[in-house]
Protein backbone atom coordinates (compact mmCIF):
# COMPACT_ATOMS: atom_id res chain seq x y z
CA UNK A 1 0.00 0.00 0.00
CA UNK A 2 1.12 3.36 -0.22
CA UNK A 3 1.82 5.72 2.51
CA UNK A 4 -1.04 8.12 1.55
CA UNK A 5 -2.91 5.25 1.20
CA UNK A 6 -1.95 4.17 4.46
CA UNK A 7 -2.43 7.12 6.50
CA UNK A 8 -5.86 8.08 4.98
CA UNK A 9 -6.67 4.50 6.00
CA UNK A 10 -5.69 4.17 9.20
CA UNK A 11 -8.02 5.24 12.27
CA UNK A 12 -7.47 4.47 16.08
CA UNK A 13 -8.74 1.26 17.18
CA UNK A 14 -10.44 1.47 20.74
CA UNK A 15 -12.54 -2.50 20.56
CA UNK A 16 -9.23 -4.61 20.19
CA UNK A 17 -9.90 -8.86 20.04
CA UNK A 18 -8.81 -10.79 22.65
CA UNK A 19 -5.87 -12.44 19.90
CA UNK A 20 -2.54 -11.76 20.62
CA UNK A 21 -0.22 -10.32 18.34
CA UNK A 22 2.54 -12.17 16.47
CA UNK A 23 6.39 -11.99 17.91
CA UNK A 24 6.96 -11.03 14.00
CA UNK A 25 4.91 -8.55 13.96
CA UNK A 26 6.23 -7.10 17.11
CA UNK A 27 9.46 -7.28 15.91
CA UNK A 28 8.49 -5.25 12.57
CA UNK A 29 7.24 -2.34 14.66
CA UNK A 30 9.68 -2.06 17.37
CA UNK A 31 11.89 -1.81 13.90
CA UNK A 32 9.56 0.92 12.69
CA UNK A 33 10.76 2.60 15.99
CA UNK A 34 14.35 1.69 15.80
CA UNK A 35 14.07 3.41 12.10
CA UNK A 36 12.47 6.87 12.80
CA UNK A 37 14.13 10.40 12.88
CA UNK A 38 15.20 11.64 15.81
CA UNK A 39 17.10 14.89 16.79
CA UNK A 40 20.89 14.23 15.80
CA UNK A 41 19.86 11.05 15.60
CA UNK A 42 20.46 10.74 19.47
CA UNK A 43 17.46 7.84 19.77
CA UNK A 44 16.22 8.46 23.42
CA UNK A 45 13.19 6.37 23.07
CA UNK A 46 13.07 4.26 25.44
CA UNK A 47 9.83 1.59 25.02
CA UNK A 48 7.77 -0.56 27.39
CA UNK A 49 6.00 -4.01 26.16
CA UNK A 50 3.40 -4.37 28.44
CA UNK A 51 2.07 -7.53 27.75
CA UNK A 52 1.30 -9.41 31.44
CA UNK A 53 -1.16 -9.78 32.33
CA UNK A 54 -0.16 -7.97 35.83
CA UNK A 55 1.58 -4.86 33.59
CA UNK A 56 -2.14 -4.72 31.55
CA UNK A 57 -3.78 -4.61 34.78
CA UNK A 58 -1.46 -2.10 35.89
CA UNK A 59 -1.58 0.00 33.10
CA UNK A 60 -5.55 -0.13 33.28
CA UNK A 61 -5.48 0.88 36.14
CA UNK A 62 -3.93 4.48 35.27
CA UNK A 63 -5.11 4.80 31.55
CA UNK A 64 -7.63 3.96 29.13
CA UNK A 65 -6.45 0.50 26.83
CA UNK A 66 -9.19 -0.60 25.71
CA UNK A 67 -8.72 -3.90 26.73
CA UNK A 68 -5.74 -4.15 24.11
CA UNK A 69 -3.79 -7.41 24.23
CA UNK A 70 -0.42 -5.60 24.45
CA UNK A 71 0.44 -2.15 25.09
CA UNK A 72 3.65 -0.20 24.42
CA UNK A 73 4.59 2.63 26.91
CA UNK A 74 6.56 4.72 25.08
CA UNK A 75 9.11 7.24 27.07
CA UNK A 76 11.81 9.53 26.38
CA UNK A 77 15.26 9.16 28.03
CA UNK A 78 16.10 12.35 29.07
CA UNK A 79 19.45 11.63 29.20
CA UNK A 80 20.11 10.81 25.97
CA UNK A 81 17.94 13.86 24.15
CA UNK A 82 19.22 16.87 22.15
CA UNK A 83 18.80 20.05 24.02
CA UNK A 84 19.12 23.24 22.65
CA UNK A 85 21.80 25.50 23.45
CA UNK A 86 20.24 28.56 22.49
CA UNK A 87 16.91 27.60 24.24
CA UNK A 88 17.73 26.67 27.76
CA UNK A 89 15.09 24.03 29.03
CA UNK A 90 14.05 23.19 25.68
CA UNK A 91 14.45 19.01 24.93
CA UNK A 92 13.58 16.87 22.06
CA UNK A 93 12.46 13.93 23.97
CA UNK A 94 8.77 14.59 23.78
CA UNK A 95 9.23 15.27 19.74
CA UNK A 96 11.32 12.37 19.27
CA UNK A 97 8.73 10.11 21.12
CA UNK A 98 6.37 11.24 18.98
CA UNK A 99 7.99 10.83 16.09
CA UNK A 100 8.89 6.86 17.17
CA UNK A 101 5.27 6.12 17.96
CA UNK A 102 3.45 7.83 14.63
CA UNK A 103 6.62 5.17 13.19
CA UNK A 104 4.84 2.51 14.94
CA UNK A 105 1.35 2.86 14.45
CA UNK A 106 1.86 3.22 10.71
CA UNK A 107 3.89 0.17 10.86
CA UNK A 108 1.40 -1.93 12.79
CA UNK A 109 -1.03 -0.94 10.95
CA UNK A 110 0.52 -2.12 7.37
CA UNK A 111 0.99 -5.17 9.12
CA UNK A 112 -2.67 -5.63 9.62
CA UNK A 113 -2.51 -4.27 13.42
CA UNK A 114 -4.79 -1.79 14.83
CA UNK A 115 -3.87 0.63 17.80
CA UNK A 116 -4.92 3.71 19.46
CA UNK A 117 -2.95 6.82 20.42
CA UNK A 118 -3.08 7.18 24.22
CA UNK A 119 -1.95 10.45 26.63
CA UNK A 120 -4.68 10.70 28.80
CA UNK A 121 -2.83 9.25 32.04
CA UNK A 122 -0.54 10.97 34.69
CA UNK A 123 3.17 10.57 33.70
CA UNK A 124 4.25 10.66 37.37
CA UNK A 125 1.96 7.47 38.36
CA UNK A 126 3.05 5.52 35.37
CA UNK A 127 6.83 6.28 36.02
CA UNK A 128 6.06 5.09 40.23
CA UNK A 129 3.91 2.11 38.86
CA UNK A 130 6.40 0.68 36.74
CA UNK A 131 9.39 1.43 38.66
CA UNK A 132 11.35 3.98 35.90
CA UNK A 133 14.10 5.94 36.65
CA UNK A 134 13.76 9.76 37.15
CA UNK A 135 15.38 10.46 33.55
CA UNK A 136 12.70 8.21 31.94
CA UNK A 137 9.18 9.95 31.09
CA UNK A 138 6.49 8.45 30.40
CA UNK A 139 5.20 10.40 26.87
CA UNK A 140 2.52 7.71 25.65
CA UNK A 141 1.27 4.88 25.43
CA UNK A 142 0.15 2.70 22.61
CA UNK A 143 -2.02 -0.22 22.87
CA UNK A 144 -1.99 -2.27 20.06
CA UNK A 145 -4.01 -5.34 18.41
CA UNK A 146 -6.43 -7.00 15.94
CA UNK A 147 -9.37 -5.01 15.28
CA UNK A 148 -12.57 -6.34 16.60
CA UNK A 149 -15.15 -7.13 14.29
CA UNK A 150 -17.17 -4.29 12.90
CA UNK A 151 -14.77 -1.21 14.37
CA UNK A 152 -15.21 1.82 13.03
CA UNK A 153 -13.19 5.58 13.30
CA UNK A 154 -14.89 6.48 16.21
CA UNK A 155 -15.35 10.16 14.93
CA UNK A 156 -17.84 10.49 12.41
CA UNK A 157 -16.00 12.94 10.83
CA UNK A 158 -12.99 10.40 10.53
CA UNK A 159 -12.39 11.21 7.12
CA UNK A 160 -12.94 14.49 6.64
CA UNK A 161 -10.14 16.78 6.15
CA UNK A 162 -9.37 20.74 6.11
CA UNK A 163 -8.22 22.75 2.48
CA UNK A 164 -4.62 22.22 2.37
CA UNK A 165 -5.02 25.89 1.79
CA UNK A 166 -6.41 26.38 5.21
CA UNK A 167 -3.53 25.25 7.33
CA UNK A 168 -0.48 26.68 4.42
CA UNK A 169 1.10 29.83 4.07
CA UNK A 170 3.57 30.68 1.35
CA UNK A 171 6.25 33.34 2.11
Amino acid sequence: MDFLTLAKERFSVRSFQSKPVEQEKIDLILKAAQLAPTAVNYQPQMIYLLKSEEALDKISALAPTYEAPMVFLICADENRTWKSKMEPGYSTGEMDATIVTTHMMLEAWELGIGSVWVRLFDSRKVANAFNLQENIKPICLLPIGYAAENCVPYAPWHNVYRPIEDFTITL
